[in-house]
């Protein structure tokens, strides 16, 4: 069948939306993306999410108001990206404003209910929430996908995906998946590169300003005492964490830098974070697959690749799952396992105390939809 997943993740870019084509076979899927787009947030919607979170104070009304606007924004990206074709189901993972994985909780805004009136199907959605009732952090979830896609019997891999925030999958061949968050990805380069430009620039465009730069290596050594970096998985981590205040704290330091060599600071923190966390599991990877907005920064790949030795890296293009649109893909495959009511945490990964099926479901014509998936599951026995 043909199915939607939607994400927004921690840089607020906009609405990443796919339309695959998926299909059970044996253990995993058969998964083909059909078309994929990214939905820029309008200009009000964007400004209400900024007030909402950190440092900003926002208030329960705000709030009320967000889900609503922002559920009719991923209402929209899911009827465009859809167009005339008939799809099953959609899979929202939603906008997160607040993530604490130790107190076990989330929150992801976005009226599932807006959706399905203008999908005219089945949501599936609030996919962190069962995890962190099972005492997981909520987070990550994407590795039950990374496993399904990328892990090889005859090599160990490791799948990094660079948003707002960096995250890892180690897939150790015929061994369990683990996975975490290791600090920021973009985030910190992003926000350097718009206050330091007065908004000219929003990001730094291939890496190129980091790689005309220069490391600050006391700069960098400070900012890696953070204590995130020397938790013990499993940890989540997110704008509460690396965001606004981050970059505030540092400020006088960074401050001293020109915008080059600030760049390539906050490159090398998000490459060596990532490097080091690698470093510290028991999976020596003969592969990285990198995703993410982060994939297409060269030279923080540059750096990756030169901390890790020996290790081929790649972006998950290589492997017919286009950067971009990795994380919409993975939330279309939890969708139809919350459909299945097949558990797809990986507890290892998150820390809850047992395997859980994740998601809601906002219904239309759910029995046709289930009787569907039923037959395209006995097929593939």
């Amino acid at each position: 069948m043909k199915a939607v997943g939607l994400m927004s993740g921690t840089s607020f870019d906009g609405i990443d939306a796919a339309l695959v084509s998926i299909a059970p076979r044996g253990a995993g899927y058969a998964l083909e993306l059909l078309r994929f787009e990214t939905y820029p947030f309008e200009g009000h919607v964007r400004e209400a999410l900024l007030s909402a979170l950190p440092p900003s104070d926002g208030n329960v009304g705000l709030v009320a108001a967000l889900h609503r606007a922002l559920g009719e924004a991923f209402a929209r990206s899911a009827r465009a990206i859809a167009g005339d074709d008939r799809i099953g189901y959609v899979a929202s993972h939603g906008q997160t404003v607040w993530h604490d994985g130790v107190r076990h909780v989330t929150l992801q805004l976005g009226d599932a209910f807006a959706i399905r009136e203008a999908a005219g199907a089945t949501v599936c959605y609030d996919f962190r929430s069962a995890d962190c009732a099972a005492g997981g952090q909520g987070a990550p979830l994407v590795p039950y996908f990374d496993a399904l896609l990328f892990a090889d019997a005859n090599e160990d891999r490791v799948a990094i995906n660079i948003g707002g925030i960096a995250n890892v999958t180690l897939l150790e061949r015929g061994g369990e998946t683990a996975g975490f968050d290791t600090g920021p990805g973009n985030m910190l380069l992003d926000a350097f590169v718009r206050e330091r430009t007065d908004g000219e620039m929003t990001y730094d465009r291939d890496g190129a300003l980091a790689a005309s730069g220069n490391v600050d290596e006391d700069v960098l050594a400070f900012m890696l005492t953070d204590d995130f970096f020397a938790e013990r998985p499993p940890k989540t981590t997110g704008r509460e964490r690396f965001g606004a205040q981050f970059l505030a704290r540092h400020r006088e330091r960074l401050g001293r830098l020109k915008l080059e060599d600030g760049a390539a600071t906050l490159a090398e923190l998000t490459a060596v974070s990532i490097a080091d966390a690698i470093a510290a599991s028991e999976v020596r990877p003969a592969l990285a697959i990198v995703s993410g907005g982060g994939a297409r920064n060269a030279s923080i790949l540059a750096r990756i690749g030169k901390r890790l030795a020996g290790v081929r890296v790649e972006t998950s293009d290589a492997m017919g799952v286009p950067v971009d649109a990795k994380e919409a893909m993975a939330f279309a495959v939890l969708g139809y396992e919350t459909l299945r009511e097949r558990c797809a945490n990986v507890p290892r990964v998150t820390g809850a105390s047992h395997a859980t099926v994740l998601g809601a479901i906002a219904p239309h014509n759910l029995h046709e939809l289930l009787a569907e998936i039923d037959g395209e599951c006995r097929a593939s026995l």
